[in-house]
């Protein structure tokens, strides 16, 4: 039976109280998906640090938005830099690691494959030979993408054992993160005593309140919208598994809670895919007309003939997370979209609303896990 303590507040109680008192180390930690996680983290009682490049990565920042700097340990430097990457890992001695930092828009990495391979690569290596040489019990969990697959253009929904590939410079450094990921578990992590354990998880396309950064499309559709232009869609039958960021956070959050508890043989436990159900993989279109449901206003259809690759099609098989971890979507593509386009809303009419609006939507989340008796909501 639930503790009266936990019927009160949900949010508290999820993931079986894994990370109350905890120390965790975010990477990435002033981006959009790390600012989520941070905030989520706070709620469950944790003691949070972050790593991430000096500058913030967009204009303006979920992390300044919802107050984050005074309220974890804020450190800044670059993963490529393994001195930085070292010290923040002895000064922090985390229990558990979320490594989120990266370079992780495609089009930037055409114009900059150096960095994105680097960042994206080297940066990954850096954290895993630090969490080694520190030696102590630590669970790490390694952000990759759906696109880490080698994508055949067809509808499909790729699993975790079907080979790794990429045709862009993103894709290709995501996919070559993982094989040094699994190196090193098998190299170094992969005995019973073992103090570290570490897992790939690869997530869908992820939309939310408080992404700012460029060539996204939800960011495209508020910046638009906000100064009554059209909504450009440059590349509108493309294909994608469209996901609430808190949709992927609760997989990395329940397997890292998980993960401290099971062999160190890799197996089942090597990665993970996080992706929304099959319905939800729409065109961009669609999600741009379900957007304007929210806040009217009109789209334009602008291809762009030459534009470098993108997959067409992109699809994630979540069969193991279900059978493994008991994880499952909880948020359809209607829903989805609908707290999406509220946040931004609503922090277009009062900028000092991010705070309250990320933290009720994380509480709102969690309720309906519960309801729908999803295992990592309950004790």
């Amino acid at each position: 039976m639930e503790s009266l303590v936990n019927v009160a507040n949900p949010t508290r109680a999820a993931f079986g109280g894994a990370f109350a008192a905890r120390r965790v180390l975010v990477t990435g930690h002033t981006g959009f998906k790390g600012a989520w996680l941070c905030e989520w983290l706070l709620a469950l009682g944790a003691d949070v640090a972050g790593l991430a490049l000096p500058a913030l990565p967009t204009q303006p920042a979920l992390f300044e938005q919802l107050g984050l700097a005074a309220r974890v340990s804020d450190r800044r430097g670059d993963v490529r830099d393994a001195a930085a990457v070292r010290a923040a890992i002895e000064a922090a001695q985390p229990e558990f690691v979320f490594h989120l930092a990266a370079q992780p828009l495609v089009r930037r990495s055409y114009a900059d494959p150096v960095e994105t391979f680097s960042t994206n690569v080297m940066g990954t290596i850096n954290v895993l030979e630090a969490v080694r040489a520190a030696g102590r019990p630590s669970t790490v969990v390694v952000a990759t993408t759906d696109k880490v697959y080698e994508n055949h253009g067809r509808p499909h929904r790729y699993r975790e054992d079907e080979p790794l590939g990429g045709h862009d410079p993103y894709s290709a450094s995501k996919a070559a993160a993982e094989m040094a990921v699994a190196a090193y578990r098998r190299s170094y992590f992969a005995t019973a005593d073992s103090p570290v354990r570490v897992v790939a998880a690869r997530a869908g396309n992820v939309v939310g309140g408080g992404d700012w950064a460029l060539d996204r499309i939800v960011p495209d559709c508020v910046r638009a919208l906000q100064r009554a232009a059209p909504v450009a869609v440059r590349n509108p039958h493309a294909t994608r598994p469209w996901q609430h960021v808190l949709e992927p956070l609760a997989g990395y959050l329940w397997l890292a809670a998980r993960l401290r508890g099971v062999g160190a043989d890799g197996g089942d436990w090597a990665a993970f895919n996080f992706g929304p159900e099959a319905d939800a993989a729409r065109p961009v279109a669609a999600l741009v007309a379900e957007f304007l449901k929210h806040w009217p206003g009109r789209a334009e259809e602008r291809s762009e003939p030459g534009a470098v690759h993108e997959a067409a099609q992109l699809g994630l098989d979540v069969e193991r997370a279900r059978r493994v971890l008991g994880w499952r979507p909880v948020w359809d593509f209607e829903t989805t979209i609908a707290h999406t386009a509220a946040w931004y809303r609503e922090v277009a009419a009062e900028p000092s609303a991010a705070g309250t609006a990320t933290r009720r939507q994380i509480d709102e989340y969690v309720e309906a896990a519960r309801s729908n008796r999803v295992e990592w909501a309950h004790d």
